[in-house]
């Protein structure tokens, strides 16, 4: 994620929350739709959504994949333990668990743990060749603790836009 120190400065009225939500909803929805909904002509609607990607409010724009159909419907998460006393064990776990595509989330914690991974793979062959493979060779990688996901009730990328 960029940084936008600037963002922070800056007051989302009625008409940027309402753009965010709609484009959060559907982003591909174009700039004449949009301008439609939230009743404002194309030109200044464009001119909003463009300030709204330059303090860094929007960060992207994505497709939601099915993974079912892309041979990716095991879900896991995974907790990992590092060596406290391995130097720089964060920072090569960190560098490392990028370059693995499988891994879609990975969150530093606090508790018992000091990383939770969320993972997709094709199956349970695949998950074992993940972990053992790829995640536990990694420097400092004390341990591991994985839950198989077996229904998901709820998944969602939407942010609450605070009013």
């Amino acid at each position: 994620m960029k940084n936008h120190g600037s963002s922070a400065f800056y007051q989302l009225d009625k008409t940027d929350r309402a753009i965010l939500g709609y484009l959060q909803a559907n982003g591909r929805l174009s700039n004449a739709d949009l301008a439609r909904k939230i009743n404002l002509s194309p030109s200044p609607c464009l001119e909003r959504v463009k300030k709204l990607e330059g303090k860094g409010f929007i960060q992207g724009y994505m497709a939601i994949l099915d993974p079912t159909l892309l041979e990716s419907q095991l879900l896991i998460f995974v907790e990992i333990n590092l060596k406290r006393t391995a130097g720089d064990a964060f920072k090569v776990f960190r560098q490392r668990i990028l370059d693995i595509p499988e891994v879609l989330d990975c969150h530093l914690v606090s508790g018992n743990f000091d990383y939770l991974i969320k993972a997709r793979v094709r199956d349970m062959q695949e998950y074992r060749s993940l972990l053992g493979e790829k995640i536990l060779p990694i420097p400092g990688v004390e341990g591991s603790r994985t839950y198989v996901v077996m229904e998901e009730v709820k998944e969602s990328l939407r942010l609450r836009i605070p009013q």
